[in-house]
Order: C-alpha cells, then structure tokens, then sequence
C-alpha cells in the first residue's frame, strides 16, 4: 500500500507524552482517526476527508498535509518546530 509521503509535520502528541513528526498521509489519516484528541470540529473532518481522498488519488498529498496542518492548530496540538529524528552512529 502507497503511504504517500509529505514534509513533516510535527504535532503534540499527549497520548505518547512527546511530540511526534507526521511524515505521510496513511500516518496522518490513521492518526486523525485513532488518536485525536477531539473528536469533533469542522477542520478535523475536512482533514479526515483530505487523507482519504488522497488515499484514493482524488487530491494532492500536499492538500492533505494542509488540511491536516489546519486540523492540528484547531486541536491545538501543532508544534511550530520540526523534531528529528534520533541520530545514527556510522559504520567504519
């Protein structure tokens, strides 16, 4: 299955007591729907129906990610600064 990667977007993620990256619409679609901290509101449903459609190859992955950064900032849990990822010590 194509998980449709976008840009990070980092959001405050309470259930796993630190801030998570967002890298892809499968991610984002499953996140909206399992793990939101609201369960209702006018940006998360367009966010949902965003990822779905994009899922479906109805509208961009960059549409997605918008409506999602949008859906986010409604919830309140958007972080204004990218995390990265831990660092990996090179092979000699």
């Amino acid at each position: 299955m194509m998980t449709y990667p976008f840009p990070p977007v980092t959001i405050e993620a309470a259930r796993l007591g630190r801030p998570k990256n967002v890298c892809s619409v499968t991610e984002a679609a499953e996140f909206l729907l399992m793990k939101w901290p609201t369960y209702d509101g006018p940006k998360l449903k367009l966010a949902r129906q965003h990822c779905f459609d994009a899922l479906e190859a109805k509208t961009s992955t960059a549409a997605a990610r918008s409506a999602f950064i949008e859906a986010a900032k409604e919830a309140g849990i958007l972080v204004d600064y990218p995390i990265k990822a831990a660092a990996t010590p090179r092979e000699e």
